[in-house]
């Protein structure tokens, strides 16, 4: 249950716990900045609509499936040195193309485009690849529409990964949605040179 903890004045300096899992929260860019460094332990993300979206810690299956992924393009990137690449504490501020604040499982940007960028906060740039990985507790709808949402932004390449049903759903601009069943890797080359990302321990 995701929770924020606010807390109480008294002699045991107890927590009182606000449950939102049934409730909207609609703030402003500002005060989603404030809460994220109020609550650094948890995991905030800001729709386009000002809608804060609070996610709970990965299971282990998950968590495992997440650094594979970012082991494989990391270790693709150190080789080539043409940008940087993020894991899932990456946030994105979107907000200047009326967009919200959000946070891929793992993002890359090729380095021309951080040229003269602040990347200590929020990275006021678009990536050029993201990966959205399915966890067990995650509703299929709400990533792809986060998946067209990157891709309206101009996210290059987009991989939602969903070990659920095998399948890879492949997001490009202005393209129709690519699924693919059960595959081993996918190339990358069309956006990251000579990479691709090898699947085979996510299945």
């Amino acid at each position: 249950m995701a929770t924020l903890t606010q807390p109480v004045k008294s002699i045991a300096q107890e927590s009182l716990l606000l449950d939102v899992s049934h409730v909207t929260l609609k703030i402003s860019p500002e005060h989603f900045d404030q809460l994220c460094l109020d609550n650094p332990d948890l995991r905030l993300e800001l729709t386009k609509d000002g809608e804060l979206i609070i996610m709970a810690p990965a299971g282990g299956e998950t968590s495992r499936k997440n650094l594979d992924l970012a082991i494989n393009v990391g270790l693709w990137n150190r080789q080539t040195n043409l940008g940087q690449a993020f894991d899932s504490s990456c946030g994105y501020d979107f907000t200047s193309l009326g967009g919200g604040k959000l946070s891929p499982d793992v993002s890359w940007i090729e380095q021309s485009k951080l040229e003269g960028i602040e990347i200590i906060g929020f990275i006021p740039v678009v990536p050029d690849f993201v990966i959205e990985l399915r966890s067990a507790t995650d509703n299929l709808k709400p990533l792809q529409e986060k998946m067209q949402e990157y891709r309206r932004l101009g996210v290059q390449l987009g991989l939602l990964i969903n070990p659920q049903n095998q399948q890879v759903e492949i997001y490009r601009p202005a393209q129709e949605t690519e699924v693919l069943t059960s595959p081993k890797k996918i190339d990358c080359d069309e956006v990251m040179p000579g990479f691709v990302l090898d699947l085979t321990r996510i299945w």
